[in-house]
């Protein structure tokens, strides 16, 4: 496999040189440049069409690679203020004015620079992707007879039956649509179940991605808050009374951010108080795939356990896999699963067939539990190394629960610390941190801040992170205010 810093190496040496030749000028042959930068043919295909996207060369096969020609000036910009006033008359009538505020979800998405060590990831580092093996299905995926005819709307019925197999219980293929990912199908999820204006309880913290889909959808979302055992009965009880909800999304497993697992005894009694209110229950089952080696036998899905058709559940492939293999399913029993599934059509039409080509084989190869086991036991080590460094390096932060699942610490700041100060003195020092204001829908019992372990290359990049962390707190607290 080709190393991407290769690939930007040769492709900033070609841009650098691009001035010697003419417009029209033909560059080195391909085999010449392998010779010249001693590189393999596969680095120079890949940096010369980088160069043919963003606009500079035209490759013309058969006769070589040229230089193009300069993009003529852009005209102009005109005035777009008149769009201030269009876009905030827009919601004017809401009852509850939709908003897209993405800055807690770009948190997690936005790709620091190089030198800034990412624990603010909610993805694995590509040296725990299986991206061999995700290769080779790919690579059997395009061979398959009608790999890219248009698959069935509601998925392919093989990969349609294996999640319904994961999730388990009474849930059949036909219960399954396949979705775009996670974020898709609570997207689909939400604006199925809940009306614009209308309540949704959320557990609190949760993950920002929930709270910006229920915000752009015009819904208003109502915390429940969750303890070490999950989200408290007795509280959701009184939300639901409170604001008459029809829908209450949750993480019973590995919960994000805290990490909290449901316990036994709660797990029943949240479907009793949701079946009492008239409610679904969308259970957002993201990290199943993410437990520790030292986490035991996992629960149930409450899917699994639901018999009267309360919970819609929510699957992904993407977090124990790639960003970019977005790939998951939604599941439910009833009348419902017509409403989900027309929403779904009209918003995405239906997911690629190759890529759920891809995932089926994914699923299907030997690779599948060994790169499982190989995570469970990196997650689990890693989520060590960063708590001792935690300990050790940064006394003042305390860890409320050490999870068995998922990729992130749940960090408390103690002794009067701001978030947000502690996050830019992270940076400054060359960390991204994920502060903990936008987990929470209403305001946060504490300040807290949540780490990630799986963005980076390995554990001693967590002691590194940790160290510089303390370093630029300590010459933050030498510095005399301006």
């Amino acid at each position: 496999m080709y190393e991407r810093s290769s690939v930007a190496e040769l492709a900033d040496s070609l841009r650098s040189e691009l001035d010697r030749y003419s417009v029209g000028g033909k560059l080195p042959s391909s085999r010449a440049l392998v010779e010249r930068y001693r590189v393999s043919p596969v680095t120079v295909s890949r940096a010369l069409a980088q160069l043919a996207a963003e606009g500079l060369v035209v490759t013309r096969p058969g006769a070589g690679v040229f230089r193009a020609a300069p993009r003529t000036a852009l005209p102009s910009a005109g005035d777009t203020s008149w769009q201030e006033v269009a876009l905030s008359a827009e919601g004017a009538g809401d009852v509850v004015p939709r908003s897209v505020d993405a800055s807690g979800v770009l948190a997690c998405l936005a790709a620091p620079p190089p030198s800034v060590i990412p624990l603010n990831s909610g993805y694995l580092h590509a040296s725990i992707q299986p991206e061999r093996a995700m290769a080779a299905a790919l690579a059997r995926a395009g061979r398959r007879p009608g790999a890219w005819d248009r698959p069935p709307m509601e998925g392919l019925p093989e990969l349609r039956d294996w999640f319904a197999r994961e999730i388990g219980g009474a849930v059949g293929a036909a219960d399954v649509l396949v979705t775009a990912g996670g974020q898709s199908a609570l997207t689909t999820a939400l604006r199925a179940l809940a009306p614009p204006g209308a309540p949704i309880l959320v557990e609190s913290p949760t993950y920002p991605g929930l709270l910006a889909i229920a915000r752009a959808s015009g819904c208003r979302p109502v915390p429940v808050p969750v303890d070490a055992d999950g989200v408290r009965p007795e509280l959701l009880a009184a939300a639901f009374e409170a604001t008459g909800a029809r829908v209450f999304v949750c993480q019973p497993l590995f919960q994000n951010p805290t990490g909290a697992v449901l316990a036994p005894g709660r797990r029943a009694e949240v479907l009793r108080i949701a079946r009492a209110a008239g409610a679904f229950v969308v259970e957002d089952d993201y990290a199943r795939s993410l437990a520790h080696d030292d986490c035991g036998p996992l629960p149930a899905t409450l899917a699994a356990e639901d018999h009267d058709g309360v919970v819609v559940h929510v699957r992904s492939l993407t977090k124990a896999t790639s960003p970019s293999l977005r790939v998951g399913a939604l599941a439910a029993r009833g009348p419902v699963v017509d409403r989900l599934r027309a929403v779904q059509v009209v918003d995405s039409f239906f997911v690629p067939r190759p890529l759920q080509e891809a995932a089926l084989e994914l699923v299907g190869a030997p690779a599948w539990p060994r790169h499982l086991r190989t995570v469970a036991a990196e997650l689990r080590h890693r989520r060590d190394v960063l708590a001792g460094a935690l300990r050790r390096e940064l006394p003042g932060l305390t860890v409320p629960h050490l999870p068995s699942g998922g990729y992130q610490l749940w960090v408390r700041m103690t002794g009067g610390v701001d978030e947000a100060s502690f996050a830019a003195t992270a940076l400054r020092a060359g960390v991204a941190v994920a502060p903990g204001r936008p987990y929470f829908c209403a305001e946060p019992p504490a300040p807290y801040v949540r780490l990630s372990f799986a963005g980076v290359s390995g554990p001693g990049e967590l002691v590194e992170a940790v160290q510089r962390v303390r370093a630029g707190l300590g010459e933050e607290a030498r510095t005399p205010d301006a």
